[in-house]
Parts: structure tokens; C-alpha cells; sequence
């Protein structure tokens, strides 16, 4: 009798959270093999969080960061005297997060039916071969010739080659859309993302050029009165 009440017995909410979590990262392998469902069920039936999408395109980042670091230099040019951890990583992550918000600043214009939030996850999961493929071949790197080189740069083809296929079959289910519509959503949120990153130049360089004057002007003030 004791042992059915405990096999019944509630789990607690920061119990259930988690198997949530792991159950959204797990998801992930259903994702980039069965796309079309996958992604469908991801924001529509909620089986994607956003932490373990965030937790996806963390692992994105770290596994760039470490490709530059620990590749072997025959096959990748970067000299690890210039590279910053941080600016590598903030080099992806600010286009990535621009490129979403781009994606869903279209969406009215376009009858989009996806969240910001379902546009990121689904961004975010579609990163995911990037990661179980690059990391492998970290260490394949350093443990074949220069002549099986051939062998690696495949592999890379196919890693970046399904990621694209992905962002497009995502973008595709989130919004509802056909073939056709998305290939020019894509494109539209591509020159909304250069128009964002434009207008954010310009207001950087405004901004500078506003704080040099003000520095100046109080240097000079100071200058005169002492």
C-alpha cells in the first residue's frame, strides 16, 4: 500500500521543470532527422523550452570558439594569439539574435503565424548538427594527414548544409507556409537583418560622434576654468 502512494506521488514543480528540460534537449535528435514533424511539434504541441534551446545555441557558440582554438592548423587559418573568446562568440550571437528579430519584425507583413519565441527555438535547434558534427571533428583533425583532407571538408559541407536545410523547414512550420513563401521570407529577412545592422551603425557612429563632443566640450570648459 506505502509503496503505491509513493510510486503515485506527485513529482515537485522544480522535478517536473527539469524532466521538461531534458526531455526538450532529447527532443532535439527527433528535430534534425524528422524535420517537418519535429519542428511542427516543437512550438505548436510545445515540445521545445527555451532554455534548452538556449542551451543548444550556448553549445553552438562553445563549439566554435573551441574549432578555432584546438583545430589543427592545416586545416583552419586562426592564429590563437588574436583570437577573444568573448568577441567570437559575440560575433554569432549578435547576427543570430538581429536575424530572428528581423524574421519576426516580417512576420505581419508576410501572414506569419510564429512568436519571436518559436522563431529563436527553432533557429536554435536548427544549430544543433553543427554542433554533434564539429565537435568530432575537432579531434579527427588532429589525427589525420593533410591528403585525407577531402574526408573533412565533406563532412563540414554536410554539417552547414543541413543546418540551412533545417532554418528553412523551421521558419517553414512556424509560420505555416509553403515552399515558395519561405525561400522569399528568407530573403526579405535577410536584407531586414542588413537594414537593422545598418541602422545600428549609424546610430553607433551618431553616438560616438555625440559622446566625442561632449568630452571635448567638457575638456575645455575644465581647461578654462582651472
Amino acid at each position: 500500500m506505502s509503496a503505491a502512494r509513493l510510486e503515485s506521488k506527485p513529482l515537485s514543480p522544480r522535478k517536473e521543470k527539469w524532466n521538461k528540460y531534458v526531455d526538450s534537449m532529447k527532443y532535439a535528435f527527433h528535430v534534425i532527422f524528422h524535420p517537418f514533424d519535429g519542428f511542427w511539434d516543437l512550438t505548436h504541441e510545445k515540445r521545445g523550452t527555451l532554455a534548452a534551446a538556449t542551451t543548444w545555441l550556448a553549445l553552438f557558440l562553445i563549439t566554435r570558439v573551441l574549432e578555432l582554438m584546438f583545430t589543427n592548423f592545416q586545416f583552419i587559418n586562426a592564429p590563437l594569439q588574436y583570437i577573444n573568446i568573448f568577441e567570437q562568440m559575440a560575433s554569432l550571437l549578435f547576427p543570430f539574435l538581429i536575424l530572428c528579430l528581423a524574421n519576426w519584425s516580417l512576420t505581419t507583413l508576410f501572414d506569419g503565424k510564429g512568436r519571436f519565441s518559436d522563431i529563436y527555438m527553432a533557429m536554435c535547434y536548427a544549430l544543433v548538427p553543427y554542433t554533434l558534427v564539429h565537435l568530432p571533428l575537432i579531434f579527427v583533425s588532429n589525427i589525420i594527414a593533410f591528403d585525407e583532407a577531402a574526408f573533412y571538408e565533406v563532412l563540414l559541407m554536410i554539417s552547414i548544409v543541413w543546418c540551412v536545410g533545417l532554418v528553412f523547414i523551421g521558419l517553414m512550420q512556424v509560420h505555416d507556409y509553403g515552399p515558395g513563401k519561405t525561400i522569399i521570407f528568407l530573403i526579405a529577412t535577410v536584407v531586414g537583418l542588413l537594414i537593422i545592422l545598418f541602422l545600428l551603425l549609424v546610430f553607433l557612429s551618431l553616438l560616438s560622434d555625440a559622446l566625442s563632443y561632449f568630452i571635448s566640450l567638457y575638456r575645455e570648459i575644465a581647461f578654462r576654468l582651472y
